[in-house]
């Protein structure tokens, strides 16, 4: 079966550490509660943790007629990964950038993603080897940025507009991550990172800042438990993402 995947949106940062996997992961679910046919590609080789959020990593992926069968949660998202392929997942990937761009590649042109709304790419920190060849071989429609709420959120973000420059790849904004917590007992917002800039760097960029998602220990939990998709509907911060994300195409 040939694939029909309507949309490619890849999600990428400028540095690691910035919860770009847990973004990718949300947007997923959030398409997919849309309605949305949705699979998630991850292209984190020597870091992949999609399968984790998702409750997969006991899991492995089969193929059949040469063809790479993603594995689906339990909502119905398809997820290909290469931790779905490791007999053991805690195992390093210790391979150099040649086979990592080639494992990634396979990943969308040998697996059988069927029909999807949209691919969602969840992209390794920075602008290595994987992101390139993700940008040159793969038709990205959008890429989404991830940053977090420090000094380097500048030098992020101007890494990942000149790529997409170079790539000719529309940026659709960017989502702050880990933009603040809120106190149990008062409500009171605290910037655990300092004050964001995110802001003032996206108008001086020319980007939208689509979100700024909070700290939260209840869905941080939910990651670690593999259980990502069962988030109340009600943290409106978490639940919006897609809408939001669908607005800007």
């Amino acid at each position: 079966m040939e694939n029909k995947i309507n949309k490619i949106i890849a999600v990428m940062s400028g540095k690691g550490g910035v919860g770009k996997s847990f973004v990718s992961s949300l947007l997923a679910v959030n398409l997919n509660r849309e309605g949305y046919k949705v699979g998630i590609m991850d292209a984190d080789i020597t870091g992949p943790s999609i399968p984790k959020i998702f409750g997969l990593n006991k899991v492995r992926a089969q193929i059949i007629d040469k063809k790479l069968q993603p594995v689906e949660t339990k909502t119905g998202i398809k997820v290909m990964s290469l931790n779905l392929l490791l007999e053991e997942e805690n195992k390093p990937v210790i391979w150099r950038g040649p086979l990592i761009s080639g494992t990634v590649k396979q990943f969308y042109d040998e697996t059988n993603w069927g029909e999807l709304d949209y691919l969602i790419i969840d992209l390794p920190p920075g602008t290595s080897d994987v992101t390139l060849t993700v940008m040159q071989s793969m038709p990205v429609d959008y890429i989404v940025v991830v940053t977090s709420p420090q000094d380097l959120v500048n030098l992020i973000v101007e890494k990942s507009i000149h790529m997409s420059k170079m790539m000719n790849v529309p940026i659709l904004g960017i989502v702050e991550n880990m933009s603040y917590a809120v106190c149990p007992d008062c409500g009171k917002k605290i910037e655990v990172f300092g004050k964001s800039k995110s802001e003032q760097v996206a108008k001086e960029m020319g980007l939208d800042l689509i979100a700024k998602l909070p700290i939260n220990s209840g869905f941080t939990q939910l990651c670690d438990e593999g259980r990502i998709e069962l988030f109340n509907h009600e943290l409106e911060e978490f639940a919006s993402l897609g809408t939001k994300i669908l607005e800007k195409m």
